[in-house]
């Protein structure tokens, strides 16, 4: 695409950037990421149906914060994962600079919060119709024939943690899994562990997952992880009227407390 090569080289030439997050030719049948920081380099980038990566994830980690002012190839994925990044005050306003590539592949720059906010109540941020049907199917399951959904599914899991990694919003610095004193969860592969591991991961998405789906597709065991956190999308947003990376300033829903939030999950 060559706007986009032409768009980084001039932010890296100008000096309004010291590095563009991008998309680069992978091995497999996605692209992966490219740190740009010469000129040169800018040639290697690429968009098209393969750039599915949500790049947020780079953007907090210590290695890239120190590298300056960050320019990042976005879709709306991105852009919101950047806003629930911002609301917990992992970088400042003016530190990011997003590139939201349209469906007709035009640039669009957006600096600040209020551009990516503006933009963002224009598009549709719900989950799709499929995800919807996949949530009602679930929901239709007696709690047995859950739990043996879940149990199958994360009798696979060997703990590679690639869900964690490709996450943008699983940024502790140390792990509840990496913690021995007291050990929480099981480092080992087990029935109970993998169930805990999973859990507890997706409660500390709840209310902060913006539905990428990068977990899912990192997983190399084909684990459905996503569905775990659509359940959560469609409940916290009909209960709470909350829905995540939408503003800057919101706080996530399991932070707060209003003393008109429903009590109905209460049992």
């Amino acid at each position: 695409m060559n706007e986009l090569i032409a768009k980084a080289k001039y932010l890296l030439s100008s000096k309004t950037v010291d590095v563009v997050i991008g998309y680069g030719k992978g091995s497999g049948k996605y692209a992966r990421a490219e740190f740009i920081r010469k000129l040169d380099d800018a040639d290697k980038m690429i968009y098209n149906e393969t750039c599915i990566q949500n790049l947020a994830t780079y953007v907090q980690k210590h290695e890239v914060k120190h590298l300056g002012k960050i320019a990042i190839v976005a879709n709306n994925y991105t852009l919101r994962s950047l806003l629930v990044l911002a609301s917990e005050f992992q970088f400042t306003e003016g530190q990011v600079l997003a590139l939201y590539i349209t469906p007709e592949n035009k640039i669009v720059e957006m600096p600040d919060f209020k551009s990516i906010e503006d933009h963002l109540a224009t598009v549709d941020t719900g989950l799709k119709p499929d995800e919807k049907e996949i949530v009602d199917r679930i929901e239709k399951m007696t709690v047995a024939e859950r739990w043996d959904f879940w149990q199958k599914e994360f009798a696979k899991c060997f703990k590679c943690f690639a869900c964690r990694s490709s996450c943008p919003l699983c940024y502790c610095t140390k792990c509840m899994t990496e913690s021995n004193q007291p050990q929480w969860i099981p480092v080992a592969a087990s029935d109970l562990g993998n169930m805990e591991w999973h859990i507890m991961r997706a409660m500390h998405l709840a209310g902060r997952c913006v539905n990428c789906g990068d977990c899912a597709r990192a997983c190399p065991m084909d684990i459905p992880l996503n569905l775990l956190t659509y359940n959560l999308i469609e409940g916290i947003e009909k209960d709470f009227g909350a829905k995540a990376g939408m503003k800057a300033t919101d706080i996530s829903t399991l932070s707060t407390f209003k003393p008109d939030d429903k009590e109905n999950f209460i049992k």
